[in-house]
């Protein structure tokens, strides 16, 4: 299976690597991964492997050529000589990478720990296997909150899309809890993206019986296209039809997240509320580079079936463009606001009338304190 999280080895394998790869980024940028001393036999190990990968590999094979152009300049100019720190050294080979591609998805990794060696025809072991369900229930398939917000209005977080097989029953209860409300938030504020399989399983559940074209991923290795429809074969719960959807974003909402958004965007099926997205639509795959160091390598891109081509670099535009920190609030009042049109019963009114007002006073505060971080 293909996806914006892996793309060589069988999906299971990769999955555990895609887990493996974000604990060490999330780690880097958190301070929590000891660095190391690297020399300069390594430096030129991890470089020509990584060079070599992106010639081979990379999704758009000109820009690979413009890279290792760069760099090899870099190298004949002095730029890594002075870089001891193995971490500091990831870093700037990433800089100096996504200066000329601009990819967001490439990026070079440190791990202080040995990184597993890899080839394309394993299968994941029992162990590996167990792991990987271990730790998909114990994150609730990437599903935080499900929520009935004040006014009948639905909530759902999720921070990942995760497996849409073993996930597909906890999509079904989130999507059950809500749907009685008058309109749904989903929250991706804090999602780093997944398998596009589960995006187009959620996405199902907000059209009909009627398949809809969602997004198609170009790989370059088969040079093949995969289409991603939605799937109402596989919805096990309630659909979410003719009622507004909303989505909220920031600049953490990542790849897969950024295709939920994208493709229900152009779909006209949500309302984006929030801000621009991070602009990652190349999925790939990790690739080992050395003991310790690995790089994501794009190797396929997303492309729209409505606008002929993606987010990457850009990022999702939010309809209603608001700090992240006032999103919740910002989509709750409009979806309140929208159930009051509709409603004509007094009492009903008027109490959607004070949950607005509640709702613009809250918005009023916060935006007072993202003021004040500005």
């Amino acid at each position: 299976m293909r996806s914006f999280k892996t793309f060589v080895a069988p999906a299971a394998i990769l999955f555990v690597i895609f887990i493996f790869s974000n604990i060490v980024i999330v780690a880097q940028q958190a301070g929590e991964e000891p660095d190391a001393a690297i020399d300069e036999s390594t430096k030129a190990d991890v470089i020509n492997t990584l060079l070599e990968s992106l010639n081979r590999t990379y999704v758009f094979p000109d820009t690979a050529k413009k890279m290792e152009q760069h760099v090899r300049g870099l190298i004949a100019k002095g730029e890594y000589d002075k870089v001891s720190s193995a971490m500091e050294f990831a870093r700037k080979l990433t800089e100096d990478l996504q200066a000329v591609s601009n990819d967001k998805h490439l990026r070079v990794r440190f791990s202080n720990e040995p990184l597993p060696v890899r080839t394309e025809a394993t299968e994941p072991s029992a162990e590996e296997r167990e792991q990987q369900m271990h730790y998909m229930k114990d994150i609730n398939f990437g599903f935080e909150k499900a929520e009935r917000l004040s006014g009948n209005i639905g909530y759902i977080e999720f921070r990942g899309f995760f497996d849409p097989e073993n996930g597909a029953d906890t999509v079904s209860a989130a999507m059950n809890f809500v749907a009685n409300t008058d309109a749904l938030i989903f929250d991706l504020r804090r999602n780093g993206g997944g398998d596009p399989a589960m995006v187009a399983l959620i996405c199902s559940y907000l059209f009909g019986k009627e398949k809809v074209h969602l997004n198609d991923l170009y790989w370059r290795g088969e040079n093949r296209t995969e289409e991603y429809w939605t799937m109402p074969e596989k919805v096990k719960g309630s659909r979410y039809e003719g009622k507004d959807v909303y989505v909220l974003t920031s600049n953490r909402t990542f790849s897969g997240a950024e295709e939920f958004s994208y493709n229900l965007k152009n779909l006209k099926r949500a309302t984006i509320v929030g801000e621009t997205t991070g602009g990652g639509a190349h999925p790939g795959g990790s690739v080992r580079l050395s003991d310790h160091f690995s790089a994501f390598v794009p190797t396929g891109r997303a492309i729209s079936p409505i606008t002929k081509t993606n987010w990457e670099g850009t990022g999702v535009s939010p309809d209603v463009a608001v700090d992240k920190d006032i999103a919740l609030e910002t989509a709750h009042k409009m979806a309140l606001e929208k159930a009051l049109e509709k409603v004509t019963d007094n009492e009903r009114r008027a109490g959607l009338k004070r949950l607005i007002e509640k709702n613009e006073k809250e918005i009023a505060e916060k935006g007072k304190s993202v003021a004040k971080k500005q």
